[in-house]
């Protein structure tokens, strides 16, 4: 199977691709100002500032600095400034203080990109397989950014006491409930799960295809909605030990967990703050901004299970990867109305019951590029289906997202799973 580590569009359709996605990586900060861009809400997001220049450095260290010739880096203190995780290229500024780097400014950010972008272009028809290859994974790595740019900013302007909207939203018209969940019977014995198909891009922990046995189950239609959680609040869901994990019941005494994350209750009912400012919350729209601790506790009150990751790849292998309510430009972000039918891409991250771990052969690409998945296998759950802060395109049915249990910053949500 040919993953990130070797494959390459052909030139000019990588150039085409690599500058929209640059381009929109830009659109989405349009609004902000320098203040916007700098600030860092918690540690585990990030400032717009930092994003930008970030996926930079990652163009400009594995693409420009290893494979062309006498380039020279737009700034040598930058890297330091700006690498992630990466123990292979050496010590880096401390996540948890990024918001700290005023200087340099969103202009000077801004103008790093312009000349990365020009000079990867630039060099782009004569680099060889392996280094386009890179320019390609540095495109998904970016699309990955994007989503969190927007999470973290809607992270950011909560905090705000303003509650400053990123975009005005459209006020909603009322629609119609959909009807209660329906089950979709799940494929039974051996499934093939990874990426099927050799020539695509694919993440390295997609692979390799490997042989998965499935016992009978069904999948819920729809993910579960805002209304249907309101249930579960009131039923005193967020009060009731008996449907949490040790960990999950932990973490909701030691947080004052009481509802989604963005949730508040006035005279008038729920609300929700999203990047389009407050709002009421929306009944027929999926639930998001839950953890894995609250999903898990949800499906317990509703008397069903979590879907193993494997089960909910096999139901959605035949979905079109680009269908769905998908990120496709800067405007409003937020999911719609839940709908019946095999509809398992878009709107929020699923969660499933599966650990992050690694399939069956799997091995990490060798050098710096390889700590990208491979050393986050511990601890964390696998979600799956993209959301409406996801770009068009990026996901597919094989794709794995992961995060800790306790996160729900970003567009996360549930569908239920039983066995029959």
């Amino acid at each position: 199977m040919r993953t990130e580590r070797d494959f390459a569009p052909h030139a000019s359709a990588l150039a085409t691709r690599f500058a929209d996605v640059r381009a929109l990586t830009v659109a989405l900060l349009a609004p902000l100002s320098d203040a916007d861009a700098t600030v860092q809400s918690m540690d585990d997001a990030s400032p717009a500032k930092w994003h930008l220049a970030h996926t930079t450095w990652f163009l400009e260290t594995f693409v420009l600095r290893d494979h062309v010739a006498g380039y020279q880096p737009f700034d040598a203190r930058w890297p330091y400034l700006f690498n992630s995780y990466y123990e292979a290229e050496g010590k880096r500024h401390a996540r948890a203080r990024r918001g700290m780097i005023t200087r340099p400014s969103l202009s000077e950010v801004l103008a790093y990109r312009a000349a990365v972008d020009a000079a990867v272009l630039e060099a782009l028809p004569s680099l060889p397989d392996a280094a386009q290859a890179l320019i390609a994974l540095g495109c998904h790595h970016e699309e990955q950014h994007q989503e969190l740019l927007l999470t973290d900013l809607l992270h950011l302007f909560s905090c705000n006491p303003l509650e400053p909207a990123l975009w005005p939203g459209d006020r909603k018209v009322p629609v119609e409930m959909p009807a209660p969940i329906g089950w979709i019977p799940g494929k039974t014995g051996l499934v093939e799960i990874g990426l099927a198909d050799p020539t695509s891009f694919a993440f390295d922990c997609e692979g390799p295809r490997h042989s998965q046995l499935l016992h009978p189950h069904a999948l819920a239609d729809r993910t579960v909605t805002n209304d249907e959680w309101a249930a579960f609040i009131a039923d005193g869901g967020y009060a009731d030990p008996r449907h949490w994990l040790s960990d999950g019941w932990a973490w909701v005494q030691r947080e004052g967990i009481e509802a989604p994350l963005y949730w508040e209750q006035g005279e008038g009912g729920w609300t929700r703050f999203g990047l389009d400012g407050r709002r009421p919350i929306d009944p027929a729209a999926p639930v998001t901004h839950v953890s894995f601790f609250e999903a898990d506790a949800y499906a317990s009150w509703a008397g069903a299970r979590l879907p193993t990751e494997f089960e909910w790849e096999a139901a959605a292998a035949a979905q079109d990867p680009r269908g769905g309510n998908q990120l496709d430009a800067a405007g409003p972000v937020e999911p719609r109305p839940a709908t019946a039918g095999p509809a398992f891409l878009g709107d929020v991250w699923e969660w499933t019951g599966s650990a992050f771990r690694p399939y069956p052969g799997f091995h990490a690409a060798e050098g710096a590029v390889g700590e990208y998945n491979g050393k986050f296998m511990s601890g964390q759950f696998v979600l799956r289906g993209g959301s409406c802060a996801t770009p068009r395109g990026h996901v597919r049915a094989s794709y794995r997202n992961f995060f800790y249990p306790h996160q729900r910053w970003q567009f996360t949500g549930v569908r239920l799973a039983k066995d029959l």
